[in-house]
């Protein structure tokens, strides 16, 4: 046992020391909470040595020698003196310089600017203030698919507020950034590992923290509290540039105003729509022998999101999307107007029924479900607020290819493509081809008329 004990102290010693896990490489401000972290794994080293060490003397010296009796001795004040007060600076060394960095942790400097992080499961999105300098209200009950932030519409402060809606967010380098986090949901925890830094996002408060980003560089975000099925893909993008491209890509990005009052124009659109009536037809039904997916059915925020992606590449780069490849060409001919016009139209488009493709184990496949009713909904009708479109209805095998591509990196890899990228990860519960085309075939179950008019199943 002793030398168990001995090879046990030694080689967490040596772990410690030699071990290829240490901390990421720091890109804030914060060295302080690093040495925090130091000096607690030195208190908590010396005292597991210490202990393992008294625990090998104690067996050496005091093991059975026959006709040796243990000598009884209920109290001794001057050990219990000397155990109190090494316990006392132990405690104090763990919670003293904590004490500290937690001041200095929440003392924002006055110099720092503001950004609201918003998190909803399971997607992050930002908003920055106008030109006002000043955030407007915001309220949870307010949110909706045409408010995901529930602002206040006759709060002035509000109009000039820069909404970045997208898991992507870019900071300035060696400039103070309080991040302001609030949650429509459930309990998150924004947290970036080489900042050092993170807090909970609390439903119904606002907390904080700030840092200075030091190094350039692309940063990921994650949710560090556990928040439903989907955690685990709950990430976003910290994008640490210098300050003269952060205010070009801020100035990019709209305003509360600006998209409040941007109209779709769906007659604009249907002209657009002459262009697609070869592949999809001309009531958006999809057409198989041109690899050419429904699209009737479909919101216009994803048609949009996904016209978008093939614009700027992240849909469609890769040889094995070659059909993909294909919608490219058309997609970057498009102005961002036409964009949205031609979205707009789509959406007025009937869904009529679709033909069975795909043959699956539908009651494996309703299992398998439950992960993808979370985002896209028990009947399949998709749900705006996490972006997440119609399944219900959908071509089957269209669906198959882009779960194949999903878990095979095809389609979502792309940086630009957030919500991609949570489909990648979610996709790897689909472990072969035979539960796709089980989750596939319970998905053709729920194309039925009160799906179609949009009603929910009850359950």
């Amino acid at each position: 046992m002793a030398i168990a004990l001995i090879m046990l102290a030694t080689g967490s010693v040596l772990f410690y020391f030699l071990s290829p896990w240490q901390l990421t490489p720091l890109a804030s401000n914060w060295g302080a909470i690093d040495r925090t972290i130091s000096i607690s794994f030195w208190v908590t080293g010396v005292v597991f040595v210490a202990v393992t060490l008294f625990m090998v003397v104690a067996l050496l010296r005091y093991r059975d020698r026959g006709q040796r009796r243990a000598h009884y001795e209920p109290e001794n004040k001057r050990l219990e003196l000397w155990l109190t007060a090494i316990t006392t600076l132990g405690i104090a060394a763990l919670l003293a310089p904590g004490l500290f960095v937690w001041g200095d942790f929440v003392r924002v400097p006055d110099d720092a600017h503001e950004v609201e992080v918003v998190g909803q499961q399971w997607h992050w999105s930002f908003r920055f203030p106008g030109e006002d300098g000043a955030f407007g209200a915001a309220r949870n009950g307010l949110v909706d698919d045409a408010n995901p932030y529930g602002l206040v519409a006759d709060d002035p402060h509000g109009r000039d507020d820069i909404l970045v809606e997208t898991p992507r967010v870019l900071l300035p380098v060696d400039r103070p950034v309080k991040l302001i986090l609030r949650s429509k949901d459930v309990l998150h925890n924004f947290k970036v590992a080489p900042f050092r830094a993170k807090m909970d996002a609390i439903p119904g408060q606002h907390t904080y923290f700030w840092f200075t980003p030091t190094r350039t560089g692309e940063f990921e975000a994650v949710c560090a509290e556990l928040c439903g099925i989907a955690h685990f893909a709950m990430r976003a993008r910290v994008e640490v540039v210098e300050p003269e491209t952060f205010d070009d890509w801020l100035g990019e990005q709209p305003t509360f105003a600006e998209l409040a009052g941007r109209q779709a124009d769906p007659e604009a659109g249907a002209e657009q729509f002459a262009t697609c009536v070869s592949c999809h037809g001309p009531r958006g039904g999809g057409r198989q022998e041109n690899d050419a997916p429904r699209l009737a059915g479909l919101n216009s925020d994803y048609v949009a999101r996904q016209l978008r992606n093939f614009r700027m590449g992240a849909r469609g780069e890769r040889e094995a999307d070659r059909f993909g490849q294909q919608m490219r060409p058309f997609a970057i001919s498009l102005e961002d107007q036409q964009v949205e016009n031609l979205a707009a139209y789509i959406e007025t488009l009937p869904v009529e029924p679709t033909p069975t493709t795909i043959i699956g184990d539908a009651r494996r496949g309703k299992a398998l479900y439950r992960s993808c009713a979370n985002c896209h909904g028990a009947a399949g009708l998709g749900r705006t607020a996490f972006r997440a479109p119609r399944l219900a209805g959908m071509n089957d095998w269209y669906l198959v290819r882009q779960l194949q591509h999903f878990r095979a990196g095809i389609r979502g890899r792309h940086p630009r493509d957030a919500y991609g990228n949570q489909m990648v990860d979610m996709a790897q519960i689909l472990v072969d081809d035979a539960a796709v085309r089980d989750v596939v075939a319970h998905i053709n179950r729920l194309a039925e008329p009160a799906m179609a008019e949009g009603r929910e199943p009850e359950e």
